[in-house]
């Protein structure tokens, strides 16, 4: 049996903390995971659903992007991915009732965890103006309300149609497809807050805004770098594909302000031998200061220069540019800058190099880590920089791996949800519908924040995800929510977001990836772009929550009829009643996904064309691929504070938590804990368990405090500090952003830490 939701918040206020564990998965792995499926599901849905995750003729799991090999395992799915399926596939259920029993001001006082817990929302949901609670609305009048208020705008720019990366591909495409008849290139999508430093990087300097290396490269490689990620939580497949590389004879550096279990030993748990003794994966642990990436690589690439035949000089002729420019800038690195930068010393920067010397084919793996920085873009050109050198893109085993950290974020920037659209993907839309799409860009996240903030949005849609939890700046992008005349969330379960609304809101329960979904009287299937541009079919194998809920393709095709009205040519009644026919549009519309219909149809899917990768040709305006030369920057930070990056715990996906332990810390029993090196704790004056307020300080000089941390001392590098979010998004301030990509800088925030009673 399935047990009941929470009945009040648990206790957070005195987490226990252990010694951190240097082996990742194993047996507590598989006991975690059967423990929460059961809670959540039951036994016999608990199999039935598990064993269609990830699987040919199932559903892809709503976690993260990482791929599929052709070849399947029974239990094609980790502890972490296990716990997303079971949440959405649980047997809890969120009623009108409840809402009835808990007015707005109880959800907005309630931890994101309890709301997540409480089950599947099971019908759509109305907060008139000035009501205290929710209350039932028919899908027809919750379409009519939207319909009003953005007809009342004074211009579709006043409006947001924000994307999360669980949406599929045809729910994204016909998304931006009613935002631009519409009238407006407003589509935020969360990709704004992780990667678009890496897509921004790639499309200037290789031509493509993604990475550009398949599962069978990584098991091919000499040397794989993991920089700035921690796949042992955020991506636990990922494990399993660098066994199978150290297999083969890989080396790993891995490179990292934190230690993390995962790259220290792999227990795989789907072999014996892994589940008793596991894998080393980590060959060179490279404990960098936080936002010291680019310095690192920087300094990599001058002593390449300097080392006889080490640079593919045939490559670099024959498809790069501006080599003579960044080799000037190479050379002019200094050891002693680097070293004050990354933390590191003289002789594990030469173990690196002697490792990268060695291999032939390379491969850098990235995350976060490099991505919320200022100099983020910088980094990331630095790193492609680094592979051109050697010739490692458009070479089996080696390119670049940023790695994505939901499940279809990629394939919705694929399907056109982007604020800046490319004039030729716009033209394709032009085309195919007969209507003139708007040319002006539209705004990201941090832009969409301002301009609630400012009154000039008016209309917030959202589908899927928890915009306020994962924004920066929270006292400011809830306040700016707040000054919305409606928002609207296209939701399977309930989270922050649906506590902070505009004037009016509304809740639209949706299907998930489990559910089944049919319609006109056929099952259809979804389609999804996994993190290294494979596409393939995913199929729900449960009945819905509740028989009043509507796919996310059916919502987008009924909003637009009751918007856009007979006005509109599009045949958005077709749309929702057979997928096929948004794909045949798709087809037409984007680059490589010719025969949709037809290519999902092969077991496994298929690979989206990549012409640095497959060919060695670089869609750039040069048509060669661009070395870069920027100044190298990194964070300094004032002394008597420190440098706090935000991240997950290993019961959290994203903004969603699943529970109070990060077991992989020795963290349990709660979130509101800070990560301090014991050398600069004691310089500080913060005794292990001891509480402290974080204080942001940023040039705007306005005081963000996040009160009642537990202080821990934990094995962090000199100068630098770790703590979970969404609980510090609150120190992030929303104009610190990187450089061209505008992400939100959450890796490299200044902070003091004061003391604070015992809580």
């Amino acid at each position: 049996m399935a047990s009941k939701p929470p009945a009040g918040d648990p206790v957070q206020d005195a987490p226990q903390v252990a010694a951190p564990q240097h082996a990742a998965a194993g047996l507590p792995a598989i006991g975690h995971t059967l423990r929460v499926a059961q809670q959540q599901m039951g036994v016999g849905r608990t199999a039935r659903t598990l064993m269609k995750v990830n699987q040919k003729d199932g559903f892809d799991c709503p976690g993260c992007a990482w791929p599929e090999g052709d070849k399947r395992h029974v239990a094609e799915f980790c502890e972490n991915g296990a716990k997303a399926v079971a949440e959405e596939a649980t047997l809890r259920r969120v009623t009108p009732d409840f809402f009835a029993a808990h007015p707005l001001s109880d959800l907005a006082n309630r931890s994101g965890y309890w709301l997540g817990q409480q089950g599947r929302i099971t019908q759509p949901m109305y907060l008139p103006e000035g009501a205290e609670r929710y209350e039932a609305v028919t899908w027809e009048r919750a379409f009519a309300i939207i319909a009003e208020e953005l007809r009342a705008l004074g211009s579709p720019d006043e409006a947001l149609f924000y994307t999360s990366g669980r949406t599929s591909n045809e729910a994204a495409f016909l998304l931006q497809l009613f935002a631009r008849e519409f009238g407006t290139n407003n589509l935020p999508d969360c990709s704004n807050m992780c990667h678009e430093s890496s897509g921004s990087a790639l499309t200037e300097t290789i031509g493509v805004g993604k990475g550009s290396v398949s599962l069978e490269d990584l098991h091919q490689a000499d040397l794989i770098i993991v920089a700035g990620q921690n796949p042992g939580t955020n991506h636990p497949r990922m494990l399993s594909a660098l066994e199978q590389a150290k297999a083969s004879g890989a080396k790993i550096i891995s490179v990292n302000p934190l230690p993390e279990a995962g790259l220290e030993r792999f227990k795989n748990p789907q072999t014996p031998r892994g589940m008793l003794k596991g894998t080393a994966l980590n060959d060179l642990f490279l404990q960098i200061r936080i936002g010291g990436d680019q310095a690192l690589f920087r300094l990599l690439n001058k002593l390449i220069l300097q080392t006889a035949g080490a640079v593919d000089e045939t490559f670099v002729r024959e498809h790069t540019e501006g080599f003579e420019d960044f080799a000037a800038a190479a050379r002019a690195a200094d050891w002693d800058a680097t070293l004050a930068a990354t933390g590191l010393g003289r002789e594990e920067i030469e173990q690196a190099l002697r490792m990268v010397l060695d291999s032939r084919r390379t491969i850098v793996c990235w995350a976060m880590g490099l991505t919320q920085h200022k100099h983020s873009v910088a980094t990331i050109r630095e790193v492609v920089n680094f592979l051109l050198l050697r010739g490692n893109i458009g070479r089996p085993g080696a390119g670049v791996c940023p790695v994505r950290g939901h499940s279809n974020v990629q394939g919705d920037r694929t399907m056109g949800i982007f604020e800046r659209p490319a004039p030729a993907f716009l033209d394709a839309l032009e085309k195919e519908f007969g209507f003139a799409p708007p040319r002006h860009h539209g705004l990201d996240v941090v832009r969409s924040i301002a301009a609630l903030r400012d009154g000039k949005a008016k209309v917030f849609f959202a589908m899927g995800g928890n915009f306020v939890a994962a924004s920066p700046d929270t006292e400011v992008t809830e306040a700016a929510m707040r000054r919305a005349r409606l928002t609207v969330h296209v939701s399977t379960k309930l989270n922050r977001s649906h506590a902070v609304t505009g004037r009016r809101a509304l809740i639209l329960p949706t299907l998930g990836r489990t559910d089944k979904d049919i319609q006109g009287g056929r099952r259809q299937v979804v389609t999804v772009e996994d993190s290294m541009g494979m596409v393939h079919a995913s199929r729900g194998n449960l009945p819905p929550a509740s028989p009043l809920l509507l796919s996310e393709p059916a919502i987008v095709a009924r909003l637009a009829r009751a918007v856009l009205g007979p006005s509109s040519t599009t045949p958005w009644e077709d749309f929702e009643k057979d997928y096929s026919t948004i794909r045949d549009r798709i087809a037409r519309v984007v680059p490589g996904f010719e025969d949709f219909n037809a290519k999902i149809a092969r077991p496994g899917g298929f690979t989206l064309p990549h012409g640095p990768r497959d060919e060695r040709r670089f869609p750039t305006a040069t048509g060669k691929a661009h070395f870069t030369a920027a100044p190298v920057e990194y964070p300094e930070v004032p002394e008597g504070r420190l440098l706090l990056q935000t991240l997950r715990s290993h019961d959290q996906y994203n903004t969603t938590v699943y529970g109070l332990d990060d077991r992989y810390r020795g963290i349990k029993g709660g979130r509101r804990v800070v990560l301090v090196n014991p050398d600069d704790a004691r310089e500080l004056g913060l005794a292990d368990g001891s509480y402290a307020d974080l204080v942001g300080e940023w040039k705007d000089g306005v005081e963000r405090r996040a009160p009642g941390f537990r202080v821990v001392h934990y094995p962090t590098a000199r100068g630098c500090a770790a703590a979970y979010y969404p609980e510090t998004n609150v120190l992030v301030p929303l104009d610190s952003t990187a450089d061209t990509s505008n992400t939100p800088a959450s890796k490299s925030v200044i902070v003091r830490l004061e003391q604070s009673p015992t809580v």
